[in-house]
């Protein structure tokens, strides 16, 4: 039997959970990773391979057993696991709703009759779809693609599981996180791996639009910072809206890169801005962002590197890569 609290991090390996694990074990926790490492990878994690607080479980969490002996003795859970990206989740539906939903319940039955402290759901924004700003948490919902509807199925699931079994159970709605860790291999969308790959490569970014669209950045660990405040706080049975509060133009992101710039078409169902409205999360958690885009863009840029193996994108790949895209989402 362990002494320290015992967490599970579905996805540990990936982006924002291998961020929550280093948070735990900065913590005292002994931390138990899912992973079937189909995002996340390895060397996400490498830094923690002598340590006797950390097991990592490859498993592929829609085949999980029920009563896996893996969630037994567990105090926390902080499900990151699923899949993202919006085209391949309009060309493949049911693969982003098996995993992302049915994946999720999955997760909330081999949890079921563990005497949790907190399960926290990294939900995401574009439950919202084209949302007015800035965005509260009773914003009506109105996903825009798949990959959206299925991460709002996976949250209607924890708040059910929460309301029926009486689980302790709270989700944030994440906007736009970014960090070091991002994901590097996938496919187009992600505006830091495409931008910090051009610039590795000398080449022009490709800026939609013109550029004016703004997101709600809020780097990595600010994330982690705000999920394990709300996992040690009073608050259960709440959905939280998570962004920095602040948004920033893609041009603002070029301008603290830097280089040269060649604008592609603007795309159907993406909002002109996303805008957290923060204020219940800073309330009830004292929480507030720390670090600025500035800072954040610098730390990824000390290890640009990463992205060295990334796809190189370019106007005609985006063009293909994107066909899905234009054929099936509506003009904002």
């Amino acid at each position: 039997m362990h002494k320290k609290p015992i967490a599970l991090v579905t996805g540990g390996a990936g982006f924002i959970g291998s961020h929550m694990v280093d948070k735990l074990l900065d913590n005292n926790f002994h931390v138990r990773i899912i992973d079937d490492f189909t995002g996340g990878t390895i060397d996400n994690i490498n830094h923690h391979k002598k340590n006797s607080d950390l097991d990592v479980y490859k498993k592929d969490i829609t085949k999980l057993d029920e009563n896996d002996p893996f969630f037994k003795d567990l105090s926390y859970v902080f499900h990151f696991a699923g899949k993202g990206d919006i085209v391949p989740s309009i060309e493949n539906p049911e693969t982003y709703m098996n995993i992302n939903v049915q994946g999720t319940v999955k997760i909330l039955e081999n949890c079921r009759q563990s005497q949790l402290s907190k399960f926290i759901y990294a939900a995401s924004s574009s439950c919202y779809g084209l949302a007015s700003v800035p965005t509260k948490e009773n914003h009506p919902i109105s996903p825009e693609y798949p990959y959206a509807l299925s991460k709002y199925l996976g949250e209607l699931s924890v708040m059910h599981w929460g309301k029926v079994y009486k689980m302790p159970i709270n989700s944030i709605r994440i906007f736009n996180a970014y960090g070091i860790r991002a994901k590097t291999t996938a496919v187009y969308g992600a505006v830091f791996g495409v931008f910090f790959k051009q610039k590795l490569a000398k080449k022009a970014f490709t800026v939609v639009g013109d550029g004016s669209q703004s997101r709600d950045f809020l780097y990595v660990t600010d994330v982690t910072n705000a999920f394990f405040s709300l996992s040690q706080s009073i608050f259960v049975n709440k959905i939280y809206n998570l962004g920095a509060g602040n948004p920033k133009s893609i041009n603002d992101i070029i301008n603290i890169i830097g280089g040269n710039i060649i604008y592609i078409p603007k795309r159907p169902g993406e909002p002109d801005c996303t805008f957290a409205d923060i204020t219940k999360i800073s309330n009830d958690l004292k929480w507030k962002p720390l670090i600025s885009l500035e800072k954040g863009i610098r730390l990824m840029l000390n290890e640009i590197d990463r992205w060295e193996n990334a796809p190189l994108w370019d106007v005609k790949k985006i063009n293909e890569a994107t066909k899905t895209w234009f054929k099936y989402m509506k003009q904002s």
